[in-house]
């Protein structure tokens, strides 16, 4: 018996205690056996071979208790001994994450729009063709469709390729006044060092009662607020361009902010840079969701455009690529 309970005090693990345990004590372990031997024994030498037994398994357990209690302290100070961390090596110079640049630059567009009484509306990524193009006075076939490649799903759906149909869905569950700004991810079939497949977009749109209530003049000065908010003092136009659910259109320019207007590489020896598009929302845009004797303006901007030129950014898929040598300056 004597060799048993240094089997138990020689165990150097808790596997190989527990081998030892189910070697004794388990249903084919010797101790196990020898208590299926007494019905073999006559009445009185069972009952005394019995209690010796019953003695020896109290002390097994005891001396299986007390020596898995002390392997299982050695096991945690070495899984703790391991495992731990010396604080001193971590100094303020360690990495920390921040805000990424295209969400920084979207926080700055909703800040402003907001504090001029701009509400914040959200619509869905998945749209329908009625809300993403028709509404916007771009029926089936109409050649600018072109202008936006399309992803499409096998049930006629599509990844909306603009922020617009938020605009339409609001006019659907709202009465004018509007005055609304949406801001989101939309997608298109392009990649390069300008385009991304999925880019992000902040639209504007003022509705008022009445066919004169709103004019170009009051989405004039709001523009040229928003661009001397964002890039400081600069200088701002507007060109007649063409967009089907606004009429008139334009494009908005400021002057370079690289050169300041002189002319460099970045603004094509222009002077100016082109940032985004406006205009007064055209009277079919107005019927397809049932308004009746109102005005408006929209606009909208690309928000990695503003990030770029804002950042100096020079390749649009540097903001996607996680370079921590680039992202890190934006701490």
């Amino acid at each position: 018996m004597k060799e048993i309970f240094t089997k138990i005090e020689e165990a150097s693990s808790l596997a190989k205690l527990e081998e030892i345990r189910i070697s004794l004590l388990g249903k084919k372990g010797t101790l196990t056996a020898s208590f299926s031997a007494l019905r073999d024994l006559e009445e009185d030498q069972r009952k005394q071979k019995a209690k010796e037994l019953n003695l020896l398994k109290l002390e097994i357990e005891k001396a299986l208790a007390t020596k898995k209690e002390a392997l299982s302290f050695l096991e945690l100070q070495a899984k703790l001994e391991q495992e731990k961390i010396d604080v001193s090596l971590f100094t303020p110079s360690s990495l920390r994450g921040s805000i990424h640049p295209v969400m920084l630059m979207m926080d700055r567009i909703v800040e402003y729009f907001t504090s001029m009484n701009f509400a914040l509306e959200m619509g869905p990524l998945v749209e329908d063709d009625f809300h993403n193009f028709e509404a916007l006075n771009l029926p089936k076939y109409h050649p600018a469709r072109d202008m936006q490649d399309t992803f499409y799903f096998k049930d006629g759906k599509l990844l909306r390729t603009h922020t617009s149909p938020v605009q339409i869905r609001t006019m659907e569950s709202q009465k004018p006044p509007i005055r609304m700004i949406c801001p989101g991810s939309v997608f298109r079939c392009d990649y390069d060092l300008t385009h991304t497949p999925m880019f992000h977009q902040v639209e504007g749109l003022v509705v008022e009662e009445g066919n004169d209530s709103v004019s170009f003049a009051n989405l004039k000065f709001i523009l040229e607020d928003f661009l001397k908010y964002i890039f400081g003092e600069v200088k701002v136009r507007f060109r007649s361009s063409f967009f089907p659910f606004t009429e008139p259109s334009a494009e908005v320019d400021m002057s370079c902010i690289f050169c300041g207007g002189s002319g460099c590489r970045v603004c094509s020896h222009t002077g100016w840079l082109e940032v985004l598009g406006c205009g007064c929302v055209d009277n079919n845009v107005f019927k397809a969701v049932g308004y009746e004797n109102v005005s408006g303006y929209a606009f909208g901007m690309g928000v990695e455009r503003f990030a770029m030129l804002a950042y100096s950014v020079p390749d649009l898929r540097a903001f996607f690529e996680s370079d921590l040598r680039i992202l890190e300056q934006f701490k």
